[in-house]
C-alpha cells in the first residue's frame, strides 16, 4: 500500500457531493502497482454541527472551503488498517479533531496519529459507530439516519468497482474489488474475516433496515439499487 503522507498533498479527486442532509462524499484516485485505484471519503454532519470525516482525503482549497462551510471538523475516522494515507496531514491541519479507529486497526493507525477511541460516541443518536462483527475488529462502519433514509458507510468490507478495464481491471477483478455487482473482495476476506457467520448476521441485520437507501463503500460506486437485496445476497454468500 502507499506509505502514509507527512504533509498535505492533493491527489486527483472529484467534487464534494451530497448524499443526504447529513452525508457528503467525494472520490479520488491513488496510484497503486496495479494502476489507478478509486478511493472515497465520507463526511457526516452531527446534530451539534460537528463533522465526522471517514477515510480522509486531502482536497484542493475550493473543495476544502466548501467542506468547512458545512461545520467544524470534530472527528477523524481511520476506518481500517490501510486507510491512513492522509490522516496525519488532516490532524495537523485540524489539531482539535478527535481521532477514532477500530481496535483491530489500532496498531497501524497509531503509527501515524494518536487514537482517542476505538468505540466513539458521537453524541448524536442518528449517527452510530459499528465495529463490524466477524472482521477481527479491523473494519469500522457508520450507520447514519438522515431525512432521506439510512445510509451505511463501510470501508474495505464491500467493493463495487464496475468500470475498470485493461490490466488494472483484470487485476482488480482477480482480487475481488471489481465486478458486475457489489462483492466482498477475496483478499479482504482472507486478511480480515475471522467469523463469516457473525459477519453474515450483521449484513442480514443491516438488510432489514426498512429505510436503507444507500451503502457507501471506500472503493467503488454507492450501492443505491436495492441495497437491502445486495446485503442479503452478500450475507448468503458467507454462509
Amino acid at each position: 500500500m502507499t506509505a502514509p503522507l507527512e504533509s498535505w498533498k492533493v491527489l486527483p479527486h472529484g467534487p464534494l457531493t451530497e448524499v443526504d442532509d447529513k452525508v457528503w462524499t467525494v472520490t479520488g484516485t491513488i496510484h497503486m502497482p496495479v494502476g489507478d485505484f478509486e478511493r472515497r471519503m465520507t463526511v457526516v454532519r452531527l446534530r451539534d454541527g460537528g463533522l465526522v470525516v471517514y477515510s480522509a482525503i486531502a482536497l484542493d482549497e475550493p473543495q476544502m472551503a466548501r467542506l468547512e462551510s458545512l461545520g467544524r471538523m470534530a472527528w477523524l475516522v481511520v476506518p481500517g488498517d490501510d486507510h491512513r494515507l492522509d490522516a496525519k496531514p488532516w490532524l495537523h491541519r485540524y489539531p482539535t479533531m478527535h481521532v477514532a479507529a477500530p481496535a483491530g486497526a489500532l496498531e497501524k493507525a497509531l503509527e501515524v496519529v494518536p487514537i482517542e477511541s476505538t468505540a466513539p460516541d458521537f453524541g448524536d443518536p442518528d449517527v452510530r459507530w459499528v465495529t463490524v462483527p466477524g472482521t477481527r475488529e479491523h473494519e469500522a462502519a457508520l450507520v447514519v439516519r438522515g431525512a432521506g433514509g439510512t445510509t451505511i458507510v463501510v470501508n474495505d468490507l464491500i467493493a463495487n468497482l464496475r468500470h475498470e478495464h485493461g490490466f488494472t481491471g483484470w487485476m482488480l477483478r482477480l482480487m475481488g474489488f471489481a465486478g458486475d455487482e457489489p462483492n466482498i473482495p477475496g483478499v479482504r476476506k482472507l486478511a480480515m474475516v475471522k467469523d463469516s457467520a457473525a459477519l453474515a448476521d450483521q449484513l442480514l441485520e443491516w438488510s432489514e433496515i426498512a429505510d436503507l437507501h444507500c451503502v457507501l463503500v471506500s472503493h467503488g460506486e454507492p450501492i443505491v439499487d436495492d441495497p437491502r437485496a445486495e446485503l442479503r445476497r452478500l450475507s448468503d454468500s458467507l454462509r
